[in-house]
């Protein structure tokens, strides 16, 4: 006997609360591929350019070309996002991956709205070269679309070496616009990062794509965050990781402490009692009333950090942000990049 279907959202007879904004929008959306515990959907949005209203963010408006992340990493702050679509479980943010669509021709209208100066961030709460994007394009179809304009001021944060299949057309946007892409490396430790990014692509690869993009003529350096207090914050792993930040040709490293929300929280702690478990008491009291660690972390980083370039022979980080186009702020007042 056949089984029902299996309903995402409530109908509007259940007696539920009607769905309302993104909501609703997703449950407009249709199944339209399943992976290994991950399930596809379309969403139709009605903009793609999204204005951020956070003072602790260096940009003025960002791009997230899919919901969700497959990548899974056990810290990822972004799994709040899929709260705003009646999704609870913090666990769907990696298994149900929503594909915007008409993404470039939305783009083009929502670009009239960039005055000069705002910089524009793709990535900031999911990875837009995750496995979606093999066989959905979406961010490469912005990106033939940035590439139509110029005088922007654009960054790009990724996990993914699959950005080395876009080095000719990031080499075009680059020429008439500002570009910057910054591939986020949280170890060197590939046991490590297995654990901590399960569906990530090795340190070593992502290394490898600062140095293809650097000789492509595309502007690459590396983003820390988050850095995981005493998992991947001694010096040592850090020095390891500026070093090699340095030889892969990387043009800055930045680092940024970890940065918790409860949503998060609800898969960090258990994979922290499976994994770290002398760590969950001192995790408890760090973050039980609030989703930032206290200055004197953050400060002690910033510091650790501007001796491990001035080591490795990186500009000071003024001359680094200068040169980057001022897409990430100082350690001790930025939220976490991650994911960005």
């Amino acid at each position: 006997m056949p089984q029902p279907a299996v309903q995402l959202f409530p109908l509007p007879d259940s007696g539920a609360p009607a769905l309302v904004g993104i909501a609703r929008l997703a449950a407009m959306g249709e199944s339209i591929s399943e992976g290994y515990e991950v399930e596809y959907f379309t969403l139709p949005v009605k903009s793609l350019l999204n204005r951020c209203t956070s003072a602790r963010m260096p940009f003025t408006w960002t791009i997230n070309p899919y919901r969700g992340c497959e990548f899974a990493c056990k810290y990822c702050y972004a799994r709040y996002t899929h709260e705003f679509m009646e999704m609870r479980d913090g666990v769907d943010f990696e298994r149900k991956i929503y594909i915007k669509q008409q993404a470039a021709w939305l783009l083009r209208l929502d670009l009239k709205k960039v005055k000069r100066g705002e910089e524009i961030a793709i990535g900031t709460a999911t990875d837009p070269y995750q496995p979606a994007e093999r066989r959905h394009g979406i961010t490469r179809a912005i990106l033939e679309e940035l590439a139509l304009h110029a005088g922007l001021e654009i960054g790009i944060v990724t996990k993914s070496n699959l950005i080395l299949r876009d080095a000719d057309l990031l080499r075009r946007v680059a020429h008439r616009n500002q570009l910057y892409v910054n591939v986020t490396v949280t170890t060197v430790d590939a046991r490590l990062a297995r654990i901590l990014e399960p569906r990530a692509p090795q340190p070593d690869l992502r290394l490898d794509a600062v140095r293809k993009l650097n000789e492509a003529g595309v502007p690459a350096g590396v983003i820390c965050a988050p850095v995981v207090p005493g998992i991947t914050d001694d010096p040592k792993s850090l020095d390891a990781l500026v070093r090699a930040t340095k030889e892969a040709g990387g043009r800055y490293i930045f680092a940024n402490p970890l940065f918790l929300k409860p949503c998060s929280a609800n898969i960090f702690l258990p994979f922290l009692e499976k994994e770290f478990p002398h760590l969950v008491g001192s995790y408890r009291k760090r973050y039980a009333s609030r989703a930032f660690l206290p200055a004197s972390y953050r400060k002690r980083i910033s510091s650790l950090m501007s001796a491990l370039r001035r080591k490795h022979g990186f500009l000071s980080r003024e001359e680094s942000m200068r040169i980057s186009g001022r897409h990430y702020p100082p350690v001790e007042n930025a939220e976490q990049l991650a994911l960005f």
